[in-house]
Protein backbone atom coordinates (compact mmCIF):
# COMPACT_ATOMS: atom_id res chain seq x y z
CA UNK A 1 0.00 0.00 0.00
CA UNK A 2 1.12 3.57 -0.54
CA UNK A 3 1.24 6.28 -3.17
CA UNK A 4 2.82 6.33 -6.61
CA UNK A 5 5.60 8.62 -5.43
CA UNK A 6 6.75 7.81 -1.92
CA UNK A 7 7.85 10.42 0.58
CA UNK A 8 9.90 8.65 3.27
CA UNK A 9 10.22 10.53 6.54
CA UNK A 10 13.73 10.73 7.93
CA UNK A 11 14.55 8.43 10.88
CA UNK A 12 14.87 11.23 13.41
CA UNK A 13 15.32 10.51 17.10
CA UNK A 14 15.35 7.18 18.88
CA UNK A 15 13.64 3.95 17.82
CA UNK A 16 12.34 1.76 20.62
CA UNK A 17 12.37 -1.99 19.97
CA UNK A 18 9.68 -3.67 22.06
CA UNK A 19 10.19 -7.41 22.52
CA UNK A 20 7.78 -9.90 24.08
CA UNK A 21 10.13 -12.68 25.22
CA UNK A 22 13.64 -11.80 26.46
CA UNK A 23 15.09 -15.27 25.89
CA UNK A 24 17.88 -16.67 23.75
CA UNK A 25 17.01 -14.98 20.44
CA UNK A 26 16.26 -11.52 21.77
CA UNK A 27 19.17 -11.36 24.23
CA UNK A 28 21.53 -12.48 21.46
CA UNK A 29 20.11 -9.71 19.26
CA UNK A 30 20.38 -7.04 21.95
CA UNK A 31 23.88 -8.02 23.12
CA UNK A 32 25.10 -8.34 19.55
CA UNK A 33 23.75 -4.92 18.58
CA UNK A 34 25.48 -3.36 21.58
CA UNK A 35 28.78 -5.04 20.67
CA UNK A 36 28.52 -3.97 17.04
CA UNK A 37 27.85 -0.34 17.79
CA UNK A 38 30.86 -0.34 20.11
CA UNK A 39 33.01 -1.60 17.24
CA UNK A 40 33.62 -4.94 18.97
CA UNK A 41 32.16 -7.07 16.16
CA UNK A 42 30.44 -6.89 12.77
CA UNK A 43 26.72 -7.27 11.84
CA UNK A 44 27.18 -10.51 9.90
CA UNK A 45 23.88 -11.93 8.68
CA UNK A 46 22.10 -8.56 8.54
CA UNK A 47 20.86 -7.40 5.15
CA UNK A 48 20.17 -3.87 6.43
CA UNK A 49 23.74 -3.50 7.67
CA UNK A 50 25.83 -5.46 5.14
CA UNK A 51 23.61 -5.93 2.08
CA UNK A 52 23.95 -4.06 -1.19
CA UNK A 53 21.46 -3.16 -3.92
CA UNK A 54 22.07 -2.61 -7.61
CA UNK A 55 20.76 0.60 -9.15
CA UNK A 56 21.00 2.37 -12.48
CA UNK A 57 21.39 0.86 -15.94
CA UNK A 58 24.00 0.53 -18.66
CA UNK A 59 27.20 2.38 -17.80
CA UNK A 60 25.51 3.83 -14.69
CA UNK A 61 24.97 0.51 -12.90
CA UNK A 62 26.35 0.55 -9.37
CA UNK A 63 26.09 -1.51 -6.20
CA UNK A 64 25.47 0.56 -3.09
CA UNK A 65 24.81 -0.28 0.53
CA UNK A 66 21.12 -0.75 1.32
CA UNK A 67 21.55 1.45 4.39
CA UNK A 68 22.84 4.22 2.12
CA UNK A 69 20.09 3.70 -0.47
CA UNK A 70 17.09 4.11 1.86
CA UNK A 71 16.99 6.11 5.12
CA UNK A 72 17.26 3.49 7.85
CA UNK A 73 17.43 3.89 11.61
CA UNK A 74 20.97 3.83 12.96
CA UNK A 75 22.02 1.11 15.39
CA UNK A 76 23.08 3.91 17.72
CA UNK A 77 19.46 5.10 17.93
CA UNK A 78 17.98 1.77 19.07
CA UNK A 79 16.62 1.38 22.60
CA UNK A 80 15.48 -2.01 23.91
CA UNK A 81 12.64 -2.97 26.21
CA UNK A 82 10.55 -6.07 26.67
CA UNK A 83 8.53 -8.54 28.70
CA UNK A 84 9.33 -11.98 30.04
CA UNK A 85 7.87 -14.54 32.43
CA UNK A 86 11.22 -14.69 34.26
CA UNK A 87 12.60 -11.73 36.19
CA UNK A 88 16.22 -12.07 34.99
CA UNK A 89 17.90 -9.06 33.43
CA UNK A 90 18.97 -9.31 29.80
CA UNK A 91 22.52 -10.02 30.97
CA UNK A 92 21.38 -12.84 33.28
CA UNK A 93 19.04 -14.26 30.63
CA UNK A 94 21.81 -14.21 28.02
CA UNK A 95 24.15 -16.05 30.40
CA UNK A 96 21.45 -18.68 31.01
CA UNK A 97 20.83 -19.09 27.27
CA UNK A 98 24.54 -19.91 26.72
CA UNK A 99 24.52 -18.65 23.14
CA UNK A 100 27.18 -15.96 23.49
CA UNK A 101 30.29 -16.47 25.62
CA UNK A 102 30.54 -14.86 29.04
CA UNK A 103 33.59 -13.02 27.78
CA UNK A 104 31.54 -11.37 25.01
CA UNK A 105 28.61 -10.63 27.29
CA UNK A 106 30.87 -9.06 29.91
CA UNK A 107 32.02 -6.50 27.33
CA UNK A 108 28.50 -5.04 27.40
CA UNK A 109 27.48 -6.24 30.85
CA UNK A 110 26.58 -2.83 32.29
CA UNK A 111 24.19 -1.99 29.45
CA UNK A 112 22.60 -5.45 29.42
CA UNK A 113 22.14 -5.52 33.20
CA UNK A 114 20.10 -2.31 33.06
CA UNK A 115 17.45 -3.88 30.82
CA UNK A 116 15.03 -5.72 33.06
CA UNK A 117 11.83 -7.31 31.81
CA UNK A 118 8.40 -6.00 32.55
CA UNK A 119 5.92 -8.56 33.82
CA UNK A 120 4.60 -10.58 30.89
CA UNK A 121 1.13 -11.44 29.68
CA UNK A 122 1.15 -15.23 29.93
CA UNK A 123 -1.34 -18.07 29.81
CA UNK A 124 0.02 -21.55 30.41
CA UNK A 125 -2.80 -23.04 28.36
CA UNK A 126 -0.98 -21.69 25.32
CA UNK A 127 2.60 -22.68 26.30
CA UNK A 128 2.24 -25.76 28.46
CA UNK A 129 5.91 -26.58 29.09
CA UNK A 130 6.81 -23.25 30.66
CA UNK A 131 5.75 -21.81 34.00
CA UNK A 132 7.12 -18.39 34.94
CA UNK A 133 6.14 -16.27 37.92
CA UNK A 134 6.88 -12.78 36.53
CA UNK A 135 3.37 -12.45 35.10
CA UNK A 136 0.72 -9.74 34.94
CA UNK A 137 -2.61 -10.35 36.63
CA UNK A 138 -5.83 -8.60 35.65
CA UNK A 139 -9.58 -9.34 35.57
CA UNK A 140 -9.79 -9.59 31.78
CA UNK A 141 -7.75 -9.49 28.57
CA UNK A 142 -8.88 -5.89 28.05
CA UNK A 143 -7.25 -4.89 31.32
CA UNK A 144 -4.02 -6.64 30.29
CA UNK A 145 -3.99 -4.48 27.15
CA UNK A 146 -4.12 -1.38 29.34
CA UNK A 147 -1.23 -2.65 31.48
CA UNK A 148 0.88 -3.23 28.34
CA UNK A 149 0.04 0.26 27.13
CA UNK A 150 1.23 1.62 30.48
CA UNK A 151 4.58 -0.21 30.08
CA UNK A 152 5.00 1.18 26.58
CA UNK A 153 4.11 4.74 27.62
CA UNK A 154 6.65 4.66 30.48
CA UNK A 155 9.33 3.24 28.18
CA UNK A 156 8.68 5.91 25.57
CA UNK A 157 8.94 8.68 28.15
CA UNK A 158 11.99 7.30 29.97
CA UNK A 159 13.98 6.76 26.76
CA UNK A 160 12.64 9.84 24.96
CA UNK A 161 11.60 7.74 21.98
CA UNK A 162 10.46 9.15 18.66
CA UNK A 163 8.83 5.93 17.42
CA UNK A 164 8.65 2.20 18.20
CA UNK A 165 8.32 -1.28 16.68
CA UNK A 166 7.37 -4.58 18.32
CA UNK A 167 8.93 -7.93 17.40
CA UNK A 168 7.52 -11.11 18.97
CA UNK A 169 10.44 -13.27 20.17
CA UNK A 170 8.57 -15.32 22.76
CA UNK A 171 7.69 -19.00 22.63
CA UNK A 172 5.57 -20.86 20.11
CA UNK A 173 1.97 -21.09 21.27
CA UNK A 174 -0.36 -24.03 20.68
CA UNK A 175 -1.95 -24.44 17.28
CA UNK A 176 -5.06 -22.30 16.71
CA UNK A 177 -7.55 -21.73 13.94
CA UNK A 178 -9.68 -18.65 13.33
CA UNK A 179 -12.87 -18.71 15.40
CA UNK A 180 -15.89 -16.84 14.00
CA UNK A 181 -17.25 -14.36 16.50
CA UNK A 182 -13.81 -13.87 18.07
CA UNK A 183 -11.14 -13.41 15.42
CA UNK A 184 -13.20 -12.47 12.35
CA UNK A 185 -13.85 -8.76 12.91
CA UNK A 186 -12.27 -6.02 15.00
CA UNK A 187 -15.59 -5.38 16.74
CA UNK A 188 -15.91 -9.03 17.73
CA UNK A 189 -12.29 -9.22 18.87
CA UNK A 190 -12.59 -6.17 21.11
CA UNK A 191 -15.79 -7.59 22.57
CA UNK A 192 -13.99 -10.89 23.20
CA UNK A 193 -11.12 -9.03 24.90
CA UNK A 194 -13.56 -7.45 27.34
CA UNK A 195 -15.33 -10.77 27.92
CA UNK A 196 -12.02 -12.54 28.58
CA UNK A 197 -12.60 -15.10 25.84
CA UNK A 198 -10.29 -18.17 26.17
CA UNK A 199 -9.53 -18.20 22.41
CA UNK A 200 -7.46 -15.01 22.73
CA UNK A 201 -3.80 -15.98 23.06
CA UNK A 202 -1.19 -13.82 24.84
CA UNK A 203 0.47 -13.04 21.50
CA UNK A 204 -2.83 -11.56 20.29
CA UNK A 205 -3.00 -9.31 23.34
CA UNK A 206 0.47 -7.95 22.57
CA UNK A 207 -0.35 -7.57 18.88
CA UNK A 208 -3.63 -5.76 19.53
CA UNK A 209 -1.84 -3.40 21.92
CA UNK A 210 0.86 -2.57 19.38
CA UNK A 211 -1.44 -2.07 16.40
CA UNK A 212 -3.95 -0.04 18.42
CA UNK A 213 -1.10 2.30 19.42
CA UNK A 214 0.09 2.54 15.81
CA UNK A 215 3.24 0.49 16.51
CA UNK A 216 4.40 -1.89 13.72
CA UNK A 217 4.23 -5.56 14.73
CA UNK A 218 6.37 -8.44 13.44
CA UNK A 219 5.48 -11.98 14.52
CA UNK A 220 8.58 -14.16 14.90
CA UNK A 221 6.71 -17.36 15.84
CA UNK A 222 4.20 -19.58 13.99
CA UNK A 223 1.40 -18.47 16.32
CA UNK A 224 -1.88 -17.55 14.62
CA UNK A 225 -1.55 -14.17 16.35
CA UNK A 226 -1.84 -11.33 13.81
CA UNK A 227 -2.93 -13.52 10.90
CA UNK A 228 -6.61 -13.03 11.68
CA UNK A 229 -9.16 -10.84 9.87
CA UNK A 230 -9.61 -8.65 12.97
CA UNK A 231 -5.96 -7.58 12.90
CA UNK A 232 -5.83 -7.09 9.14
CA UNK A 233 -8.77 -4.74 9.74
CA UNK A 234 -7.04 -3.00 12.67
CA UNK A 235 -3.77 -2.54 10.75
CA UNK A 236 -5.68 -0.89 7.91
CA UNK A 237 -7.70 1.26 10.29
CA UNK A 238 -4.64 2.52 12.18
CA UNK A 239 -2.44 2.66 9.03
CA UNK A 240 0.28 0.53 10.66
CA UNK A 241 2.57 -2.15 9.15
CA UNK A 242 2.53 -5.73 10.38
CA UNK A 243 3.76 -9.13 9.20
CA UNK A 244 4.78 -12.70 10.00
CA UNK A 245 4.96 -15.60 10.65
CA UNK A 246 7.92 -17.48 12.13
CA UNK A 247 11.54 -16.42 11.59
CA UNK A 248 13.11 -18.33 8.69
CA UNK A 249 16.40 -19.16 10.35
CA UNK A 250 17.60 -22.76 10.04
CA UNK A 251 16.22 -25.85 8.35
CA UNK A 252 13.46 -24.07 6.45
CA UNK A 253 16.01 -21.54 5.21
CA UNK A 254 17.90 -24.44 3.63
CA UNK A 255 14.69 -25.82 2.08
CA UNK A 256 13.94 -22.50 0.40
CA UNK A 257 17.44 -22.63 -1.11
CA UNK A 258 17.51 -26.28 -2.25
CA UNK A 259 13.92 -26.82 -3.44
CA UNK A 260 14.11 -24.01 -6.04
CA UNK A 261 17.33 -25.58 -7.37
CA UNK A 262 15.66 -28.98 -7.84
CA UNK A 263 12.70 -27.36 -9.55
CA UNK A 264 14.93 -25.19 -11.77
CA UNK A 265 16.59 -28.37 -13.10
CA UNK A 266 13.26 -30.22 -13.36
CA UNK A 267 14.48 -32.91 -10.96
CA UNK A 268 11.68 -34.91 -9.40
CA UNK A 269 11.19 -35.59 -5.70
CA UNK A 270 9.76 -38.60 -3.90
CA UNK A 271 10.20 -37.37 -0.37
CA UNK A 272 11.80 -34.94 2.04
CA UNK A 273 12.38 -36.06 5.62
CA UNK A 274 13.47 -33.44 8.15
CA UNK A 275 14.32 -33.89 11.80
CA UNK A 276 15.90 -31.60 14.41
CA UNK A 277 17.42 -31.78 17.85
CA UNK A 278 17.70 -28.73 20.06
CA UNK A 279 17.83 -28.10 23.76
CA UNK A 280 16.99 -24.46 24.40
CA UNK A 281 13.73 -23.04 25.75
CA UNK A 282 12.28 -23.31 22.25
CA UNK A 283 13.03 -27.03 22.20
CA UNK A 284 11.38 -27.47 25.59
CA UNK A 285 8.26 -25.64 24.42
CA UNK A 286 8.08 -27.60 21.16
CA UNK A 287 8.24 -30.87 23.11
CA UNK A 288 4.54 -30.25 23.70
CA UNK A 289 2.59 -31.73 20.73
CA UNK A 290 0.16 -28.79 20.57
CA UNK A 291 2.96 -26.21 20.29
CA UNK A 292 4.81 -28.44 17.83
CA UNK A 293 1.75 -28.53 15.57
CA UNK A 294 2.02 -24.74 15.10
CA UNK A 295 5.65 -25.15 14.07
CA UNK A 296 4.91 -28.18 11.89
CA UNK A 297 2.24 -26.36 9.89
CA UNK A 298 4.67 -23.47 9.36
CA UNK A 299 7.48 -25.76 8.19
CA UNK A 300 5.29 -27.95 5.95
CA UNK A 301 3.88 -25.04 3.95
CA UNK A 302 7.13 -24.39 2.08
CA UNK A 303 7.56 -27.20 -0.44
CA UNK A 304 4.09 -27.25 -1.99
CA UNK A 305 4.33 -23.60 -3.03
CA UNK A 306 7.85 -23.89 -4.43
CA UNK A 307 7.37 -27.21 -6.26
CA UNK A 308 3.82 -26.59 -7.52
CA UNK A 309 2.79 -30.28 -7.70
CA UNK A 310 -0.44 -29.36 -9.47
CA UNK A 311 1.61 -28.00 -12.40
CA UNK A 312 4.31 -30.69 -12.29
CA UNK A 313 2.52 -33.92 -11.27
CA UNK A 314 5.18 -36.15 -12.87
CA UNK A 315 7.88 -34.55 -10.70
CA UNK A 316 6.17 -33.60 -7.44
CA UNK A 317 2.64 -35.00 -7.60
CA UNK A 318 3.16 -37.61 -4.89
CA UNK A 319 6.10 -36.53 -2.72
CA UNK A 320 6.11 -37.26 1.02
CA UNK A 321 7.12 -34.48 3.44
CA UNK A 322 7.81 -35.20 7.11
CA UNK A 323 9.11 -32.84 9.83
CA UNK A 324 10.01 -33.73 13.43
CA UNK A 325 11.62 -31.79 16.28
CA UNK A 326 13.22 -33.53 19.26
CA UNK A 327 14.03 -31.89 22.58
CA UNK A 328 17.61 -32.78 23.52
CA UNK A 329 18.85 -30.63 26.45
CA UNK A 330 22.62 -31.26 26.05
CA UNK A 331 22.61 -29.49 22.67
CA UNK A 332 21.30 -26.19 24.05
CA UNK A 333 20.86 -23.50 21.40
CA UNK A 334 23.12 -25.32 18.95
CA UNK A 335 20.41 -26.96 16.91
CA UNK A 336 21.18 -29.77 14.50
CA UNK A 337 18.95 -30.34 11.51
CA UNK A 338 19.10 -33.44 9.32
CA UNK A 339 17.44 -33.58 5.92
CA UNK A 340 17.16 -36.57 3.63
CA UNK A 341 15.80 -35.75 0.19
CA UNK A 342 14.89 -38.53 -2.22
CA UNK A 343 15.05 -37.07 -5.72
CA UNK A 344 15.01 -38.61 -9.17
CA UNK A 345 16.39 -37.57 -12.53
CA UNK A 346 16.76 -38.70 -16.11
CA UNK A 347 14.58 -41.75 -16.87
CA UNK A 348 13.40 -41.74 -13.25
CA UNK A 349 16.69 -42.97 -11.76
CA UNK A 350 16.84 -42.27 -8.02
CA UNK A 351 19.34 -40.08 -6.17
CA UNK A 352 19.63 -38.71 -2.65
CA UNK A 353 20.69 -35.45 -1.06
CA UNK A 354 21.70 -35.41 2.63
CA UNK A 355 22.07 -32.20 4.62
CA UNK A 356 23.38 -32.00 8.18
CA UNK A 357 23.09 -28.38 9.30
CA UNK A 358 24.76 -27.81 12.67
CA UNK A 359 23.41 -24.34 13.18
CA UNK A 360 23.18 -21.92 16.04
CA UNK A 361 19.51 -21.03 16.18
CA UNK A 362 19.80 -17.65 17.88
CA UNK A 363 22.88 -16.63 15.87
CA UNK A 364 20.80 -17.08 12.71
CA UNK A 365 17.68 -15.42 14.17
CA UNK A 366 19.28 -12.37 15.84
CA UNK A 367 20.05 -10.47 12.60
CA UNK A 368 16.51 -11.27 11.39
CA UNK A 369 15.14 -9.46 14.45
CA UNK A 370 17.40 -6.50 13.69
CA UNK A 371 16.40 -6.33 10.03
CA UNK A 372 12.70 -6.64 10.75
CA UNK A 373 12.81 -3.90 13.38
CA UNK A 374 14.62 -1.58 10.98
CA UNK A 375 12.58 -2.45 7.87
CA UNK A 376 9.25 -2.18 9.72
CA UNK A 377 10.29 1.23 10.94
CA UNK A 378 11.14 2.17 7.34
CA UNK A 379 7.75 0.88 6.19
CA UNK A 380 5.92 3.09 8.67
CA UNK A 381 7.96 6.15 7.77
CA UNK A 382 7.19 5.45 4.10
CA UNK A 383 3.44 5.35 4.78
CA UNK A 384 3.10 1.61 4.16
CA UNK A 385 0.56 -0.28 6.24
CA UNK A 386 -1.12 -3.65 6.52
CA UNK A 387 0.72 -6.89 5.79
CA UNK A 388 4.26 -6.25 4.52
CA UNK A 389 4.45 -9.11 2.04
CA UNK A 390 7.71 -7.73 0.58
CA UNK A 391 9.43 -8.90 3.78
CA UNK A 392 8.46 -12.56 3.22
CA UNK A 393 12.22 -13.18 2.84
CA UNK A 394 12.35 -13.37 6.65
CA UNK A 395 9.40 -15.69 7.33
CA UNK A 396 8.88 -19.46 7.25
CA UNK A 397 5.17 -18.96 6.64
CA UNK A 398 4.64 -15.49 5.15
CA UNK A 399 1.24 -13.96 5.75
CA UNK A 400 -0.81 -13.43 2.61
CA UNK A 401 -4.37 -12.56 1.54
CA UNK A 402 -6.72 -15.56 1.40
CA UNK A 403 -6.81 -15.81 -2.39
CA UNK A 404 -3.09 -15.19 -2.99
CA UNK A 405 -0.48 -17.88 -2.36
CA UNK A 406 2.59 -17.02 -0.30
CA UNK A 407 5.97 -16.95 -2.05
CA UNK A 408 8.62 -19.23 -0.47
CA UNK A 409 11.51 -19.24 -2.95
CA UNK A 410 14.27 -17.40 -1.08
CA UNK A 411 15.71 -15.82 -4.22
CA UNK A 412 12.35 -14.58 -5.49
CA UNK A 413 11.69 -13.21 -2.01
CA UNK A 414 15.00 -11.33 -2.02
CA UNK A 415 14.24 -9.90 -5.47
CA UNK A 416 10.84 -8.71 -4.25
CA UNK A 417 12.38 -7.12 -1.17
CA UNK A 418 14.98 -5.20 -3.17
CA UNK A 419 12.45 -4.18 -5.79
CA UNK A 420 10.24 -2.75 -3.03
CA UNK A 421 13.19 -0.67 -1.86
CA UNK A 422 13.67 0.54 -5.45
CA UNK A 423 9.98 1.50 -5.63
CA UNK A 424 10.30 3.44 -2.38
CA UNK A 425 13.14 5.44 -3.95
CA UNK A 426 11.34 5.84 -7.30
CA UNK A 427 13.95 3.70 -9.04
CA UNK A 428 13.04 1.21 -11.81
CA UNK A 429 12.56 -2.35 -10.61
CA UNK A 430 14.69 -5.24 -11.85
CA UNK A 431 12.83 -8.18 -13.35
CA UNK A 432 14.64 -11.48 -13.70
CA UNK A 433 11.57 -13.60 -14.36
CA UNK A 434 7.91 -13.80 -13.40
CA UNK A 435 8.07 -10.81 -11.07
CA UNK A 436 5.20 -9.66 -8.89
CA UNK A 437 5.23 -7.57 -5.75
CA UNK A 438 3.00 -5.30 -3.76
Amino acid sequence: MGTDRVNIKNPEGKLGVLIPGLGAVSTTFIAGTMMIRKGLSKPIGSLTQMGKIRTGSGDNIKEINIKDFVPLASLNDLEFGGWDIFEDSVYESALNAEVLSKNDLDRVKDELSKIKPWKAVFNRNYVKNLDGKWVKEAPAHWDLVQLLKDDIAKFKQEKNLNRMVMVWCASTEIYQEIIPGVHDTLENFEKALKENHPAIAPSMIYCYTALDLGIPYANGAPNLCNDIPAFWELADKKKVPMGGKDFKSGQTFMKTVLAPAFKARMLGMNGWFSTNILGNRDGEVLDDPESFKSKEVSKLSVLDQICQPELYPDLYGDFFHKVTINYYPPRGDNKEGWDNVDIFGWLGYPMQVKVNFLCRDSILAAPIVLDLAIFFDLAQRAGLYGNQEWLSFYWKSPMHPPKIEAEHDLFVQLMKLKNKLRVLKNEPVENYGNESYN
